[in-house]
This record gives structure tokens, C-alpha cells and sequence, in this order.
């Protein structure tokens, strides 16, 4: 409503007019009080009186707000009672946390209210001696002034920490019974219950055991290759191909929608999508489909089937208009016209393209599709049958975000921002970065994110540890600014490797740890070093490169043709992001060395034990070696005897480096 902040009003009111609708005096009354704590009227004496009352209040802080007028609105003892707005699901746990105990039931079986250090944050206005500068006062005598060096004070905001305790309920895992089979992915949903993530073709379990059946609903065209280039051979093999493929996947109840088209010069849809509801049928129809013969024009194919294929007639009434639309390409014969543009244009219309094809259609197929994820080679006839498993996945893994959502990872980006990217192909890199962060859940326990960009110089944006939510690294990439000055990616990854995977800026012992290079090819002469660095540290370097560049250079940075992926166009960028989401999540997946990267500080040694790591160190001490030892007689912390160690499984080892990471802020 705007005008002036008058809490005690607000209070005062409470006690005069009482809980609108409230019940008896039997039910405990909580008033949550959502301010910034810069009241412009008293609050201490209203806020004793709503206490007197047995009412539980509540102060939660917005912006930077005033704390001190919030400790005397909430109820005792205050730290109990104190939340901040700016990270929503910690304030909603401590409020839960709180009204556990004494004024709702007892926290669920299995759960506990733990206390851990936090700090509260604000503005304040201070003054600020700025020096002295010459004024003039009056004199004694009359008609004259005198000048006179005169203090000059200036305001100043100031951010204060204030440390404080919070508490906080933590409650065991549904998930820890890995309940979910075949590599699913098992989501908590409140303290008993979960449902999985499965991977792609198990999604007919709702603990992912295998069932091979197109049970997601998607709208599927298969367009077929008729052409001359194709032989009567290899149409009435697609053909056997279809039958074969809607016997094994496609049952009575399947909630997929088909149809089929083929093309050579001109492109025909015999069996329109939705206009049989039946297998039969359908076979029957595959079967009556003639050879036509004539040029392989794939590109108009595309295009036509983007603007005819899917359109909404009568026959398609009962056709659902929000699911996923897919294009299956059956080809066996180079296009004689071009398919780039064409491709282009149907993903534009929003449609999945998949595409089949021999061994030496791979390249053809992978530009059409945009994706090499998104394209299924056979090495010969039987081979094509054998691949109606991979076919029935990638179609229903459309639309379906994968993502590595349950499994550890320390993960750095690192973007190219000098003028040879330029400012609007750098906003689109940016925009690939903040969908990326999207398949990744953010926090302490399970994936950390940083971001560096570099020009000439590198500088972090972001550290590992810096954010613990999606939403905190969604909004803080949005304000990347672009450098435009000349790039280097050496410095980059030097950067990377020094300031970022280091424990002591955030990087968690016994968690895998990738960086993904997203540069315009320029500036990578000095690159192969410090990424041969990082590899020796197990850190793995995979490189995004966009546009023209000396493949051999890219090789040597990314260390394997895995771990690279050379793009035409920033504009296809998009399309490839499921692959490299896929290589990042692989790489989560896989053993982990304890001592690589090296955790212990100040020359430590790592020395690795069955599942655990200890850290052997030569004048400091501490599980880290973080404390420095002093010599003499002057006051020192207790020395440990020579070579002592302390051995870290993986779990206790995360807890203590969060712990450092909290004791350093």
C-alpha cells in the first residue's frame, strides 16, 4: 500500500481487534511479523504487551533489515524467533523448527532440531570524517571574515554482520534405502515419502524396473526415405522396421499418437497422426505403403512435415495439443538438397527431431537432429531391429530434462566473454549457462556451482560455495557483465585451478569436480597446460568450442574427443546441451580419488586409506594442516606429535569442509 512503516500501530491493533476468526483460548496464537524493522513509531512497548498475552510472534527481516528492532519484536529467546526472507526455504525450516516445539506436536519420528552458527546481515548509515577543507566564519571586526580549516563529514552505508545461532530440523532420508532401480533418480517428497526419476525407457515403473512399452504420451510422425537413393531394399526394410517396432513398444492402451510419411521428390502422409487407434490397423496400413522412386529432397521433407505434419484437423480432435511432437527420420541416402535451414525451422516449430540411419549417414543425420544424442546408427539390416529399445528411449526422453539430480558434483563454468565472442552472442551463452544450472540441484550436499569469465584476465563471479539454491545462481548469472576485451583461456583455467577447485574457496573432498570451457575458439594456445593441470588433479576439463577453430588445439586442451564438442553456430548451441548435460553427469557418476585435487593446505600430503584420506603435514597442523604451528615459548595452539594424522571417511570429511567453509565466512 506505500506510506509509512508504523508497526506499533500494527500491534496495537492486534491487541485491540484480536485474531480475526481466531478460535478459543485453547489454540496457541503465532503473529508473524514481515518487516524491515525500520518502524517509524515505538514497537518495544506494543510488542511486550502482545507477549503478556501468550501470543508467539515472530520477526521476519526483509532487504537489510533492522535487527535490533527485530530482537525486541520476537518472542523469546530471539534466535529462535528471527528469520530472514532473502533465502525462503531456510526461514520456512526454521519456522517449522520452531513451532515444533512447544506450540505444534513433537518434530516426526526420526527427526531432530539442531542448533548451527549463522549470521544475521544489514545496512547501516555511518558518518565518515572526509578531511578538512577551508570555510569562512565571522570576525571580531566589522566587515571582514575570517577562513578557516573546517571538518568535513560524509554519510556512509555500511553492511554489519551480526553472528547469531539458528536452528533448524533435520530429518532422515526416504531415499536412503535406494529404492529406485536401473540408475532412477529418487526425489523426497516430505519425511516418508519419494517417487523416482528414471532413466530413459524405465519410465514404466514407479521404481524403474524394466518394461519396454511406449507408455509416455508424445505425438510421434515417422518420415521414411521413398526415394531412388534408398532402394526398394532398404524401403521395405524401414517398413519391417515400423511393423517390428509398434509390436514390441506401441500396446493397445499406449497413450502415443502415430503416424507415418514418406518423401522423395514430393512428401505424401499416407497414415495421418491420431487417425488410428489400433495396431492393427496401423500394420495394415504400413503395409499397403508403396515405393516411390525419384530424387532424396530431406530438407523440403522437413520442411513440409513442420508445417503440415502436425496440424490440427477434425481427425485429430482427441489429439492432445500440449505434448511433446516427434519427427523420426528414416533415411539411407545423402539429401540432394540442404538440410540445415530446414532443421532449423522445424526445431523452431517446437519439434523433436530423432534420426535413423546407416553408419555413413551419421554426420548428415547428427546436423539434421542438431544432436548426436538425438541420432541412432546401425552397422548393418539386423543391427537396425536391435536398436527399437534405443528408439523407444529417445522418444520418450523428450521434454524430460535429465540432469544428474541425486549425485555429488563441484562444477565451475567458465565463459568466454572477450570481443571476439561479442555482446549478443555472449548473452546467449549466458542464457545456455542459466538453463544448464537448471538441471542441477543446488546446495550444499549435492551439486555446487561456480562461475568465472575471462578476458584477458579471469575473475570469479561466483564461488563453489557462494549460492546454495537454484533461484540465488539463476538471478546472480543474470547480472554477468560482458568484458569484451581480448580472451585467454589459459588464465582461465588457471584461475580454475588455483582460486576456485581449492577447499578453501568452497571445493568438497571426495566429490567429483568438472569445468566446462564455453569459448569462440580464441585464445587457447596457452590452454593445454593448465588443463593438463587440472586432469592430473581430477579435475576434468570439457570444452565447448563455437565456431571455426583449429580442431588439433581444442583436442589438446579437452585431453579426449569426449570431452569436447565443436559447435558451427552459437544458435545451435541450444541443441546440445542435453549431450553435454549427459558427459557432465557421467562423469558425477564415476570413483572418485580422495586426494585429487590435494585437500590438504600449506603443502600438505595426501595419503589415501580404504575410503578415506588423511593428511600427513610439516609444520602446521589441523585435518587440513590449516594451522600453523608456533615455535617457542610464546603462546601456541597444542601441537600434535610428528606426522600425526587424521583419517576422513567421505561423508565425515564433507561435513568438516562445510564446516571450514562456514568457519572462513
Amino acid at each position: 500500500r506505500g506510506g509509512s512503516t508504523e508497526t506499533g500501530r500494527a500491534l496495537k491493533y492486534i491487541l485491540h481487534k484480536g485474531f480475526p476468526g481466531g478460535r478459543n483460548s485453547s489454540v496457541p496464537e503465532v503473529l508473524i511479523i514481515i518487516t524491515d524493522g525500520k518502524s517509524q513509531g515505538g514497537t518495544a512497548m506494543p510488542a511486550m504487551q502482545v507477549k503478556e498475552r501468550h501470543i508467539t510472534i515472530f520477526a521476519v527481516g526483509i532487504k537489510f533489515p533492522r535487527w535490533e528492532e527485530l530482537h525486541l519484536l520476537a518472542s523469546e529467546p530471539p534466535e529462535r524467533h528471527l528469520l530472514f526472507a532473502g533465502d525462503a526455504d531456510d526461514a520456512a525450516n526454521g519456522l517449522f523448527s520452531t513451532l515444533s516445539d512447544p506450540v505444534c506436536t513433537a518434530t516426526s519420528p526420526g527427526c531432530k532440531v539442531e542448533s548451527h552458527p549463522c549470521e544475521r546481515r544489514t545496512l547501516e548509515t555511518v558518518k565518515e570524517w572526509a578531511g578538512n577543507y577551508v570555510c569562512w566564519k565571522g570576525s571580531k571586526q566589522p566587515n571582514a571574515v575570517q577562513a578557516s580549516l573546517c571538518p568535513f563529514i560524509r554519510w556512509k552505508r555500511v553492511l554489519v554482520k551480526h553472528p547469531s545461532r539458528c536452528f533448524r530440523t533435520v530429518c532422515p532420508d526416504p531415499c536412503d534405502s535406494q529404492p529406485c532401480q536401473n540408475g532412477g533418480t529418487c526425489v523426497p517428497e516430505g519425511l516418508d515419502r519419494y517417487h523416482c526419476l528414471c532413466l530413459l525407457g524405465y519410465g514404466g515403473d514407479v521404481h524403474c524396473a524394466a518394461k519396454l512399452s511406449l507408455e509416455c504420451s508424445v505425438d510421434v510422425l515417422f518420415l521414411m526415405d521413398s526415394s531412388s537413393g534408398v532402394s526398394l531394399e532398404g524401403f521395405l526394410r524401414f517398413k519391417a522396421f515400423l511393423k517390428r517396432f509398434l509390436q514390441a513398444v506401441v500396446g493397445q492402451d499406449s497413450p502415443m499418437s502415430m503416424g507415418v510419411a514418406q518423401y522423395n521428390d514430393d512428401v505424401r502422409i499416407p497414415i495421418e497422426l491420431g487417425q488410428h487407434k489400433d495396431t492393427f490397423s496401423l500394420m495394415k496400413n504400413i503395409d499397403a505403403l508403396n515405393f516411390s522412386g525419384g530424387r532424396t529432397l530431406t530438407g523440403r521433407a522437413l520442411q513440409y512435415i513442420a508445417q503440415h505434419g502436425f496440424r490440427s484437423t477434425p481427425v485429430f480432435a482427441d489429439v492432445q495439443d500440449d505434448l511433446p511432437r516427434v519427427v523420426v527420420l528414416l533415411t539411407d541416402s545423402k539429401s540432394q538438397d540442404s538440410v540445415a535451414e530446414a532443421a532449423r525451422y522445424t526445431k523452431d516449430q517446437n519439434l523433436f527431431l530423432i534420426g535413423v540411419g546407416s553408419s555413413f549417414m551419421r554426420a548428415e543425420l547428427t546436423e539434421v537432429t542438431g544432436n548426436p544424442q538425438q541420432t541412432i546408427v546401425y552397422s548393418d539390416p539386423q543391427d537396425l531391429f536391435n536398436r527399437i529399445p534405443e528408439l523407444q528411449r529417445k522418444i520418450c526422453s523428450v521434454g524430460s530434462p535429465e540432469g544428474c539430480q541425486a549425485q555429488s558434483l563441484d562444477l565451475a563454468f567458465a565463459v568466454d566473454t572477450s570481443s571476439g565472442v561479442g555482446l549478443e552472442n555472449f548473452l546467449r551463452l549466458r542464457r545456455f549457462v542459466r538453463s544448464s544450472c537448471l538441471h542441477f540441484v543446488i546446495n550444499r550436499d549435492v551439486t555446487q556451482i561456480a562461475l568465472v569469465i575471462y578476458g584477458s584476465k579471469a575473475h570469479t563471479v561466483f564461488a563453489l560455495d557462494t549460492h546454495t539454491s537454484n533461484s540465488a545462481v539463476l538471478q546472480a548469472i543474470n547480472q554477468v557483465p560482458f568484458l569484451g576485451d581480448s580472451g585467454s583461456a589459459g588464465s582461465a583455467l588457471l584461475h580454475v585451478y588455483s582460486d576456485v577447485m581449492t577447499v578453501q574457496k568452497g571445493a568438497r573432498p571426495g566429490v567429483n569436480k568438472v569445468v566446462v570451457l564455453l569459448t569462440n575458439g580464441g585464445g587457447m594456445q596457452d590452454a593445454a597446460a593448465p588443463a593438463q593441470q587440472l586432469r592430473h588433479n581430477g579435475i576434468l576439463v570439457f570444452v565447448v568450442a563455437i565456431g571455426d577453430t583449429q580442431r588439433d588445439t581444442l583436442l589438446r586442451v579437452a585431453g579426449s574427443p569426449n570431452y569436447l564438442v565443436h559447435i558451427s553456430s552459437y544458435e545451435d548451441l541450444q541443441y546440445y546441451q542435453g549431450l553435454i548435460i549427459k558427459r557432465i553427469c557421467e562423469e558425477a557418476k564415476s570413483p572418485v580419488n580422495l586426494c585429487k585435487p590435494n585437500p590438504c593446505m600449506n603443502q600438505g600430503v595426501c595419503i589415501l586409506g580404504p575410503g578415506s584420506y588423511r593428511c600427513e603435514c610439516h609444520g602446521w597442523e589441523g585435518p587440513h594442516c590449516e594451522i600453523k604451528v608456533l615455535r617457542g615459548d610464546s603462546l601456541r595452539s597444542p601441537v600434535l606429535p610428528p606426522h600425526s594424522h587424521v583419517q576422513w571417511s567421505p561423508r565425515g570429511l564433507q561435513h568438516f569442509s562445510r564446516a571450514l567453509q562456514h568457519s572462513k565466512r
